[in-house]
């Protein structure tokens, strides 16, 4: 990578303050910042390194106010975040060779419909009757199985396994080790204290847009499908059971688990560690803190909620408070006795 500040803020439609001229060759955090890198500053707590920083350039916020004087070049935009998201999309996609053809050994049952400039790694299984469109890339190690569709513009990294009759939509990326349609947690309780498994009949649907973290699990429905809508992101280590329903947008951080049957509305986002029980429904643009725990349906859209019991995250934040002064409390109690 080698472009003038100049030319990058063509490319983020920013507006340069200082020497446009100026050669970049990479990437720092804004307090790592070296001669030659750019950076960005997004979160007001880091703002302070600004004022410090080595980096030849950093694209900060329009309206940014400088309270000391500075020695890096600024590309001010709209949203630094985005901005800086742009200019490394457009990185990657200027240094990224994709490979095109099937390697060997891999295996592909008779009838299965390949769409053009595919890649297809070695050791992949493909089985019959499934369909991938054009310009997919399936790494090595992927396991595919009957009946499964999937869409154009697809990358699954090595090690997924998707079950028979998954459908995938186009742009969808799911990374290595996740695993796509196997039976959700269905087993009835018997008379004499054992447990008999309910046949899961359904299937997965995951809709265009969608981005799926690695070690991620999506359980196909007992009846009808587990739907991922548009543009749904979930990170590494997520269990999604039968028949939950993700709305599109929302975002699902590491180690959360949604039992079954669960309907999450558009554009929610929910935190790490989340815990969230079976038939229940959640309002779209709802916000669920880290480590809550959601036991009821929540009806208001735009709530923010936290805890376990979760509840309105400012009551949960008071009680979180109360419990921290317990001990001077008791002791003063005891005192009274």
């Amino acid at each position: 990578m080698k472009f003038t500040v100049d030319q990058i803020a063509t490319i983020i439609q920013g507006a340069v303050e200082g020497d446009g001229t100026q050669f970049i060759t990479g990437f720092d955090k804004i307090e790592e910042g070296k001669q030659g890198s750019i950076s960005f500053l997004s979160n007001p707590k880091y703002e302070s390194y600004l004022y410090d920083t080595n980096a030849t350039a950093v694209i900060v916020s329009a309206d940014l106010v400088l309270k000391s004087p500075i020695k890096t070049t600024l590309i001010r935009v709209k949203e630094p975040y985005v901005a800086f998201t742009i200019l490394l999309q457009k990185y990657q996609e200027m240094m990224s060779v994709r490979e095109i053809g099937i390697q060997t050994p891999s295996y592909i049952a008779a009838g299965v419909a390949l769409g053009k400039d595919l890649f297809v790694g070695r050791f992949t299984h493909i089985d019959a009757h499934s369909s991938i469109g054009n310009n997919c890339s399936i790494h090595n190690q992927v396991s595919i199985g009957k009946n499964v569709q999937i869409g154009e513009n697809c990358t699954i990294f090595p090690g997924v396994v998707i079950y028979n009759d998954t459908v995938i939509g186009n742009n969808v990326v799911i990374h290595s080790n996740a695993v796509i349609g196997a039976d959700g947690f269905g087993h009835a309780p018997q008379a004499d204290g054992t447990y008999k498994a309910i046949p899961q009949l359904g299937n997965v649907v995951i809709e265009d847009d969608v981005s799926i973290g690695a070690n991620s699990t999506i359980d196909r429905a007992t009846m009808g499908s587990t739907f991922i809508r548009k543009g749904v992101k979930i990170d590494n280590l997520v269990q999604i059971a039968h028949n939950v329903e993700i709305g599109a947008n929302t975002a699902i951080a590491a180690q959360t688990g949604i039992s079954g049957s669960t309907k999450i509305g558009e554009n929610c986002l929910i935190g790490g560690q989340v815990g969230v029980a079976g038939h229940l429904t959640i309002a779209p643009k709802t916000i669920i803190t880290g480590q809550s725990g959601v036991t009821k349906s929540i009806k208001t859209p735009g709530q923010t909620m936290g805890g376990f019991p979760a509840t309105n995250n400012s009551d949960n934040l008071k009680r979180a408070a109360l419990i921290r002064q317990l001990p001077e409390l008791f002791e003063k109690i005891n005192k009274i006795k």
